[in-house]
């Protein structure tokens, strides 16, 4: 009886630990944010960055989240999906350009539809191009992990070259809608319109994922399906279709990527969604296969630290996100949130 009150304390801390971890990471990106203030030590300069580095981490989790899904449930390694993301840019980027006398109006609505109907244009060349890359690149090579690499890595030089071929090699040059050039102040920070647009929509599409996946019957099917797929085929559901559905919107989100990473960086190129693709992964590894959530958090945390270490050390910013990948392994070496199969 004498025992219990010594082994009690342990228990608390036990079940307080348990309760806490699920939440740390989570709770990594306000710790980032403290320890940005804490090093730059001027609030402006810091609120400025704190909004750039969110739009950045929104950008790369629109570009990264339908990748996530099709690595957890479809267990394909699609080193292709940066051709999504530079088609997306340059078809929006077009029909931007097609819609010139809505973008340079000085109203936000026509900005606005402009905007949308450009992403749309992307959202459905890439779902229709994701479809087609499926069905002639991924599906040969179901389960062969060194063949997904190097077919799709083809596919995606070849994409490349085709852009260059109906685009041209040069670089084409956007100037953002009329409204959303130029930035507000705020508390001493001038803060870019854009970026506060590129954080919403990054949000929109975040809780509009979340919302399918935990509150609808397809999102059910999807996460059972990463969980355990024979289960879900054997009650009955075709698995196969959910590949290909999953695939095509993963494909549509790198489109939506595309166009706003495009009009961020105010210039697109043939090889930008090569490029983009370190970042992606590094998103995807540390956020943990297959998980929306992990991939969020994740995005945000890369987009974050590149802004404070480029600001207080501009050469340690080409390494900031290999050493918060490597540091993030080797706590959680699954990712932060990982999504285990069931075996």
């Amino acid at each position: 009886m004498s025992a219990a009150p010594e082994h009690a304390p342990k228990m608390a801390d036990v079940s307080l630990r348990d309760r806490i971890a699920p939440h740390m990471p989570v709770l990594l990106v306000p710790l980032i944010a403290i320890a940005g203030f804490l090093a730059i030590q001027n609030p402006s300069s810091w609120l400025t960055l704190t909004v750039s580095g969110l739009a950045m981490g929104m950008m790369i989790f629109i570009m990264a989240s339908g990748l996530t899904l099709v690595f957890g449930l479809m267990d394909v390694i699609n080193f292709g999906h940066g051709a999504f993301v530079s088609v997306g840019a340059f078809v929006g980027i077009s029909v931007l350009l097609l819609l010139g006398h809505m973008t340079e109006a000085p109203s936000l609505l026509l900005n606005l539809t402009a905007l949308l109907v450009a992403v749309l244009g992307a959202m459905i060349a890439t779902g229709i191009m994701g479809w087609a890359f499926e069905k002639v690149i991924v599906e040969p090579v179901y389960g062969h992990h060194l063949k997904q690499i190097l077919v799709t890595m083809g596919g995606l030089i070849v994409v490349e070259q085709l852009i260059v071929v109906l685009w041209g090699p040069e670089e084409i040059y956007i100037l953002r809608p009329e409204a959303l050039k130029g930035a507000i102040t705020f508390a001493g920070a001038a803060i870019e319109k854009y970026r506060l647009v590129a954080v919403g929509v990054g949000l929109a599409v975040f809780l509009a994922m979340r919302w399918v996946l935990r509150r609808t019957k397809i999102g059910l099917i999807v996460r059972a399906g990463v969980e355990n797929g024979e289960m879900v085929q054997a009650l009955g559901y075709r698995l196969r279709l959910v590949f290909v559905g999953v695939f095509i919107a993963g494909s549509a989100l790198a489109g939506l990527g595309g166009v706003m990473w495009g009009l961020y960086q105010e210039v697109v190129t043939a090889h930008m969604g090569n490029q983009a693709m370190i970042l992606i992964f590094i998103v995807v590894i540390i956020g943990g296969l297959g998980s929306v959530e992990g991939c969020f958090i994740g995005a945000l945390l890369v987009g974050l630290l590149q802004n404070y270490i480029a600001f207080i050390e501009p050469k340690a910013a080409l390494i900031s996100n290999i050493a918060l990948m490597v540091t993030i392994l080797m706590w959680r070496p699954m990712g932060m949130i990982p999504v285990v199969k069931a075996k």
